[in-house]
């Protein structure tokens, strides 16, 4: 392997990188499975043989990252991806072929996937392995090289990805950005072939942006305010610990946590216990505990603190749910709001921490009404027994992706493409839907050496006439 940096030394041309890429890969095209294969292996051996230092550079820009999460919410689905690829990869190249239109025939048509070239990625800081890993395994099992901009608020680990992309992988096929605002902002200036973004609304519509002065196509993960919806039918003590689950995990710093919950009036005080039993029993003794993650960032923990503050001093409560939170170390109790309203902060703006507004409601039309009104979320959960109610939110309410009775697990499932919808995104990506999106299928139609196309040539005729009114239907 080759030991060039893959990190580019600070006042480099980015400009003149992207083009030598693109120079490289006018070279090898079209690479064969065997060689995509093997940039995949790379892949996997670099997540598996560095592990432990991965994890340990997460929790240390985290503040606290547990090691188990890391393995659970990163590792694991990295390294699943890369099999999923490995399995099907050679599947999804080949070409698709068929016949012709009908007026066509014999002539035959044939759709073949092709590399896009170079794809932008630009990598956030709350899940910094899995949302560098997982695009960059869609760009390589479709032919593609890939430059990254990893986020400046994990330096620890964008330090360390950078180094080991250098050492697995010859200079040239990846390459790894770092630093400040203004080199993300040049990086998405950049013409790629594609560019994939996850972050913010805000800034994804910056990057949107930038990309549209190159005509460059975007994927944007963007994020919103995704709901779970506690149905009349729904098994209570089951939602509780799912939607527990789904928002305490890297404490609630996930693009598709739980952002609020709606559920019947009547159950409001069953589902404050109820989450109450849950949180101490997923992390006992919880001042101490150490499987609860670090708010990553001293901003990020002011930032939920005043929602919190703001919504309880317009007339919220919270109610926490567990004691011993330390804003030393970014720790923040998990802790349910319930008197919310439209007016307060915490309902207007993504969350991305801790915070579990409740909003109650008296029948599941006013629950659809609530959502409705809102832009379309990234995520939808439902809980709901019943066949018929499940199917009438599923209905009424677009997402960009929806579990029934469980959260965050569809993310998972390589055969569902992941994508927003509105302002939480664009595009889709995962498995065969990634190098969908970061391949071109080609179309292409094969004459047939016998074909009657010479009957529409000029002049128009009574032959071409007749053909037409063939065509025509008359």
């Amino acid at each position: 392997m080759t030991e060039n940096p893959g990190e580019l030394p600070p006042g480099a041309d980015l400009a003149a990188q992207l083009t030598a890429m693109r120079k490289a890969q006018v070279l090898d095209p079209l690479p064969a499975w065997e060689a995509r294969a093997e940039r995949l292996r790379a892949l996997e051996r670099l997540i598996r043989e560095h592990r432990a230092e991965i994890a340990a550079a997460i929790s240390a820009d985290f503040g606290n990252r547990p090691a188990a999460e890391t393995d659970l919410l990163e590792v694991f689905p990295s390294l699943s991806g890369i099999r999923h690829a490995l399995r099907h990869g050679r599947r999804w190249m080949r070409p698709r072929r068929g016949f012709a239109d009908a007026w066509f025939l014999p002539a035959r048509t044939e759709l073949r996937p092709r590399p896009l070239g170079v794809i932008g990625i630009i990598v956030p800081w709350n899940y910094p392995l899995y949302l560098a890993a997982g695009p960059l395994t869609d760009a390589l099992a479709a032919g593609n090289r890939a430059m990254l901009k990893m986020s400046e608020a994990t330096p620890r680990f964008s330090a360390l990805f950078a180094g080991l992309i250098a050492r697995h992988f010859p200079h040239g096929e990846i390459v790894v950005v770092q630093g400040d605002a203004a080199v993300g902002r040049a990086f998405a200036a950049l013409p790629f072939d594609h560019l994939l973004f996850t972050g913010s609304t805000a800034v994804g519509r910056a990057v949107m942006g930038a990309a549209a002065a190159n005509l460059t196509p975007v994927t944007l993960e963007l994020g919103g305010k995704s709901p779970a919806i506690i149905g009349p039918g729904a098994r209570l003590a089951n939602a509780a610990e799912r939607i527990l689950f789904g928002k305490l995990m890297n404490a609630g710093q996930t693009c598709i946590a739980p952002d609020y919950v709606l559920l019947p009036r009547a159950r409001m005080d069953e589902f404050i216990a109820l989450a109450r039993a849950t949180a101490a029993r997923m992390y006992p003794d919880f001042a101490r505990n150490r499987d609860y993650a670090s708010i990553a960032s001293d901003r990020h923990y002011a930032r939920l603190a005043r929602l919190r503050d703001e919504a309880m001093a317009a007339g919220a409560s919270a109610h926490a749910l567990a004691e011993g939170a330390d804003p030393a170390s970014r720790r923040l109790a998990p802790t349910l709001l319930t008197g919310v309203d439209d007016s307060m902060a915490v309902m207007q703006e993504e969350i991305f921490g801790p915070l579990l507004p409740l909003l109650p409601y008296d029948d599941i039309a006013g629950a659809i009404e609530v959502v409705r009104s809102r832009p379309h979320p990234l995520a939808m959960y439902v809980f709901e027994e019943d066949a018929s109610t499940v199917d009438r939110l599923l209905a009424a309410l677009p997402a960009g992706g929806v579990c029934v009775n469980e959260t965050l697990l569809h993310i998972a499932q390589h055969g569902l493409p992941f994508g927003g919808i509105g302002e939480s995104g664009m595009g889709a990506y995962h498995g065969e839907a990634g190098f969908r999106t970061l391949s071109k299928l080609t179309p292409i139609f094969r004459q047939s050496r016998l074909n009657v196309m010479g009957w529409l040539n000029p002049p128009h005729g009574a032959r071409f006439r007749g053909v037409l009114k063939l065509l025509l239907g008359r």
